[in-house]
């Protein structure tokens, strides 16, 4: 996948430099901040066909504008790019509007395989754009018509979406992640971050508590003490911190970034889309259900599976002595 850098960058009118993750200084520093195929199975596989699959198809083939996201579809991979470079991807409320739309349409679009989030320019999300408080423009659609409840519940709506994709999501981290920003990437399914990453739940700092699910990320992440370590002084870590403490996955040479998550897209691609999205559904839920909830959804996954042309390609390819071809059918 191309790199997207400053080159295809669209700035929007009116971005401020107040978001979570700014010092509030012209040229501050974050660290300023916080001072740190086949359709028969062979024989002797048995079909199941109580459960049948319909495939939903979106249509992606006109590319949509959006204000401030760029979409990119290429072989299945979507690359959804935070595009408010300078106020550093802060999230404002036209954002959420539009991540909610962007969300909806891929979870619908059995041609779109994986999901990749990152940020325009050298940075991932600065969180918050806290500066669009008050503007019209800067509030989601129910902040304009209502307390700020209704409009942390247009939020939810985003943040559930995206936990809620069937498909893989990486989350492809250069400069900074903070604030809801760090959540999103934290969310994300896989994260993958450039050497020159930062990561801060920044909240504490701005008077805030933990938004964006890492109230229910970090302790299932890191544990409970360390999980409040990092929400109650909100420093600032390093890529290599976060994949200490397991909050990523790898941790690459900025150069290198790039190229490692379209490996990893790669890879996914080349794997059966409706079984990576139940296992990807059993391990989101699998600390809310018991042993024995956990193998009958496993058992119904696995029916399911049965039912796919994927498995019996598979077995197909795996009896042939061949690489199986798989279609999400």
């Amino acid at each position: 996948m191309p790199r997207r850098r400053r080159g295809g960058v669209i700035a929007s009118a009116g971005e401020g430099p107040d978001h979570e993750g700014h010092s509030g200084h012209e040229g501050g520093h974050d660290e300023d901040v916080v001072s740190a195929s086949s359709p028969e199975f062979p024989i002797g596989v048995e079909t199941h066909d109580a459960i049948i699959i319909h495939q939903v198809s979106a249509s992606s083939d006109v590319a949509k504008s959006y204000e401030t996201l760029i979409v990119d579809r290429e072989r299945g991979v979507v690359t959804i790019t935070f595009n408010r470079p300078r106020s550093k991807n802060s999230v404002n409320g036209v954002m959420w509007v539009e991540l909610v739309e962007v969300v909806n349409e891929i979870q619908h679009n059995g041609n779109d395989r994986v999901v990749v989030f990152t940020g325009a320019g050298d940075e991932f999300c600065s969180g918050a754009d806290l500066s669009s408080i008050g503007s019209r423009e800067g509030q989601t659609k129910a902040r304009q018509h209502g307390h700020y409840y209704y409009s942390m519940r247009e939020i939810t709506t985003a943040i559930l979406a995206i936990h809620r994709l069937p498909q893989p999501t990486i989350a492809k981290v250069r400069g900074v992640a903070v604030g809801v920003g760090c959540n999103i990437a934290f969310g994300c399914d896989l994260v993958v971050a450039s050497d020159n990453a930062r990561f801060s739940e920044i909240f504490s700092k701005r008077g805030l508590s933990l938004d964006g699910g890492g109230s229910w990320i970090l302790p299932r992440r890191v544990g409970l003490h360390k999980a409040k370590e990092l929400a109650f002084f909100a420093d600032i870590i390093s890529a290599d911190e976060a994949d200490r403490y397991g909050l990523i996955n790898r941790v690459v040479p900025d150069a290198q970034l790039d190229a490692f998550v379209s490996d990893w897209c790669d890879r996914l691609l080349a794997l059966p889309p409706i079984a990576l999205a139940q296992s990807k559904r059993m391990l989101n839920n699998a600390m809310q259900v018991t042993m024995e909830e956990a193998l009958d959804d496993e058992g119904i996954a696995q029916s399911v599976n049965f039912s796919t042309k994927d498995t019996a390609e598979a077995i197909s390819a795996w009896i042939q002595k061949r690489v199986p071809s798989f279609e999400g059918r």
